[in-house]
């Protein structure tokens, strides 16, 4: 074979073997940069972005994950948090989705690079409140996360569910960011603020440098609602009694708890999502042992089926070689 021939039948060689494509720029969209699920989001890039050379993937922290879950499946962005239930709105339509056109259409180019746990709902009052139970705060002003968002819209019910009452009769809702939401509990203008979190959560690790705070329950967990607000996709857990040194709570406390996941737009190629996929994966003990959300991740946990949300041809071929699935 002459040397033209060689070089034909190695560009061909080169040619078919898959390939990430070089020097990609990547764009990734989460939440408010100070909550537990955007930072092991930034997390999750930094490790590829540290151990994959030719992909560098940039996060963009702020805003409601139901719009940029949206933007993902436009092809607009290409990774964002998702969760089962905001997939399962998107995919019919439903909620903050009704007024999209597009979304049933989006969905379909959208797929899941892998689910991690949101933590659990921590419904916060200061520890002198006289709100003892989620049944107490009937008449109070609290914060339940940004009008609109899935964590509003999971805590609204959660309460409904567990309690009977509801957000604008019952008590009132303030309309607020995260960040803007947290300093009116800071403030003390509101009695009750929520946030999800995998403990210790940086926003109670600040409170309670200051004064001291208790994770409030429902009065009951069991009922024909409660059971109908779990579903498929979320479950009980408790807050442990002694998550925070300023805490008064003298047991632990019942929340509820849910999957959320970095979305991945569908179309992006195979090779490039398992060699990322991979990159985390192999990677991961790079992060501190005492990131919550490192001691509680897991491949069979990423892996769940929910929600009929398709795993990415690429994030699929990485865990079957891995023996998750």
């Amino acid at each position: 074979m002459n040397h033209r021939l060689k070089g034909a039948a190695l560009a061909a060689l080169l040619a078919a073997s898959p390939a990430v494509a070089q020097d990609q720029t990547l764009r990734m969209a989460t939440i408010a940069p100070s909550l537990g699920q955007a930072i092991t989001m930034a997390t999750f890039a930094n490790i590829v972005n540290d151990n994959l050379d030719s992909v560098t993937i940039e996060v963009a922290a702020g805003g409601a994950a139901t719009l940029h879950q949206l933007e993902v499946g436009r092809g607009n962005l290409d990774f964002a948090m998702t969760s089962p239930t905001i997939y399962a709105l998107m995919v019919n339509g439903r909620a903050m989705y009704q007024n999209e056109a597009d979304a049933p259409e989006a969905a379909e180019n959208l797929d899941l690079l892998m689910w991690f746990p949101y933590g659990q709902y921590h419904y916060t009052v200061r520890a002198d409140s006289d709100i003892e139970y989620l049944d107490d705060i009937e008449g109070a002003t609290v914060f339940i996360g940004p009008q609109g968002g899935g964590a509003y819209n999971a805590a609204r019910n959660w309460i409904e569910a567990s309690t009977g009452l509801v957000v604008g009769e019952d008590y009132e809702a303030i309309s607020a960011n995260w960040q803007t939401g947290f300093q009116a509990f800071l403030d003390g203008n509101i009695d009750m603020y929520v946030n999800g979190c995998l403990d210790p959560c940086q926003q109670f690790i600040q409170v309670t440098e200051t004064e001291a705070i208790r994770f409030i329950g429902p009065e009951s967990t069991e009922g024909d609602a409660v059971e109908a607000f779990l579903g498929n996709f979320s479950y009980l857990e408790e807050i442990p009694a002694n998550a925070y040194a300023n805490q008064a709570n003298d047991g632990p406390t019942w929340s509820h708890n849910t999957a959320v996941g970095i979305a991945v737009r569908g179309d992006l190629d195979e090779e490039t999502v398992y060699q990322i996929t991979r990159a985390f994966w192999e990677n991961l003990a790079q992060v501190t042992s005492d990131a919550p959300w490192a001691q509680a991740i897991s491949m069979e946990y990423a892996v769940r089926d929910l929600a009929g949300m398709p795993l990415h041809p690429g994030a699929r071929r990485y865990y079957e070689e891995a023996g998750a699935l």
